[in-house]
């Protein structure tokens, strides 16, 4: 096994802080717009909500396991990646995949976690926002972290996102949040969100999310 020099621990370290600010408000801007649009969909997340976490305290960490608002998360992950491609990776020895493709060492792999997410031999439905196809896995708990590779949010393997767990955890804990604690409606004269992807290379929401938010639970709470 090659070591990791000092540049690649650096290139990773720089890529985790850029992360930890791009991914979870992409796809929260994301969830959120698909939420407005689908107002049964938000009305099923925001009674669990109101159920298992209730009105006099905030959604906590240790709630998350028992929310089904990771789904929407997981959705937006496959759905709307940040960006078309994941970080290149070249190959070390020459390589065969699945027993028929042949990589040769020294080649840059670039893994395209948009056209995978989106794929409709593995997907029904592919550019629909359901996030009830994943609580169909695992027996109804949903883990961010897709270890069939159908999804490539935060990359697979050695050179995987350093930042897997607290990543996934912020993009929940952001979106819960944001649901418990406010009221979300669209503008007056927006009938709904147009849901248009940056032509960049990012895939950033083109026009401004539209919403509307009324405090739901007393400023006390708040720390």
């Amino acid at each position: 096994m090659m070591p990791i020099c000092l540049t690649c621990y650096k290139r990773l370290i720089c890529r985790n802080l850029l992360a930890t600010v791009d991914n979870p408000s992409n796809a929260v801007e994301w969830t959120l717009a698909e939420m407005l649009n689908q107002p049964k969909l938000m009305q099923r997340v925001l009674q669990e909500l109101n159920t298992i976490v209730g009105s006099n305290t905030l959604v906590q960490e240790s709630d998350l396991a028992r929310l089904n608002v990771k789904a929407c998360i997981k959705e937006a992950f496959r759905l709307y990646p940040i960006s078309p491609f994941n970080v290149p990776h070249v190959s070390v020895s020459n390589t065969i995949v699945s027993e028929k493709y042949f990589i040769p060492k020294g080649r840059v792999v670039l893994l395209s976690g948009l056209a995978l997410g989106r794929y409709p031999r593995v997907w029904e439905e592919p550019m629909k926002f359901k996030p009830e196809r994943h609580l169909k896995e695992n027996n109804g708990e949903v883990v961010l972290i897709d270890s069939e590779l159908l999804l490539l949010s935060f990359s697979f393997g050695r050179w995987g996102c350093l930042g897997v767990k607290l990543g996934s955890t912020i993009t929940t804990m952001l979106l819960a949040r944001l649901l418990h604690g406010f009221t979300w409606s669209l503008p007056p004269n927006s009938p709904r969100n147009d849901l248009i992807e940056s032509s960049k290379s990012d895939l950033f929401c083109t026009l401004p999310l539209l919403a509307q938010e009324k405090p739901k639970v007393a400023e006390t709470m708040y720390p």
